[in-house]
């Protein structure tokens, strides 16, 4: 017999002794193809991780908590970041002022004098926490998500999540009743410090914002 014929005979031999084992033994044949399938699917989804390098910002999505859909224009944006960076810089605080939309793109970043280059991600981080899960949470500053971090069993979970913050430090804009977006600082000693150099922001634009 030759070597092609072996090979042959091998595999017919193979298919007809599984078609034999899932005829009289179904629940072994369920059990090994599951077996087979979870084998496959780590393989695949590792290859998608492989395949898609994680990012540093998480991907902006349509706010799902309400219908009611508004962007604070870019000068009342400015004009918030900059008054929360002024206010920190009179108590000597070197503070990075973010504003983010209520889907959590970023609008406007700015830099104080002298602040450090971690401030960038800590004032994103914060602001994107308030209008994430604010809307859900029912809190419109990240200090009160802090403190829902001591007393809900769950909310710690929350905040090892990919650029969520359990710091003071980001404030609302509200409109309608709504979170439409959020001020975020970083840098003050002390998130506290940076919450109210944030409300000092929001407050600036508070009644220009549609009721």
């Amino acid at each position: 017999m030759t070597f092609e014929k072996g090979l042959h005979a091998a595999k017919t031999h193979t298919t007809s002794s599984w078609k034999h084992i899932s005829m009289k033994y179904p629940l072994l044949h369920l059990v090994i193809a599951s077996l087979v399938a979870g084998v496959a699917a780590p393989s695949a989804i590792w290859a998608q991780e492989q395949a898609a390098p994680p990012t540093t910002v998480a991907a902006s999505q349509p706010s799902q908590t309400t219908d009611y859909h508004y962007v604070v224009p870019l000068s009342l944006a400015l004009e918030a970041a900059s008054e929360s960076v002024r206010v920190c810089a009179l108590h000597g605080y070197l503070v990075t002022a973010t504003v983010v939309d209520m889907d959590g793109t970023p609008q406007v970043a700015i830099r104080g004098d002298g602040a450090t280059i971690h401030t960038s991600e800590s004032s994103y981080d914060k602001a994107y926490t308030v209008v994430t899960l604010g809307p859900i949470f029912h809190f419109d500053t990240s200090g009160e998500f802090f403190n829902l971090t001591k007393t809900n069993p769950f909310a710690p979970r929350l905040g090892s999540m990919r650029n969520v913050m359990a710091l003071p430090g980001a404030v609302a804009f509200k409109s309608k009743n709504g979170i439409v977006g959020a001020l975020g600082v970083g840098g003050a000693p002390g998130g506290d410090k940076d919450e109210v150099c944030a409300q000092a922001g929001v407050a600036k634009i508070a009644d220009r914002l549609p009721r």
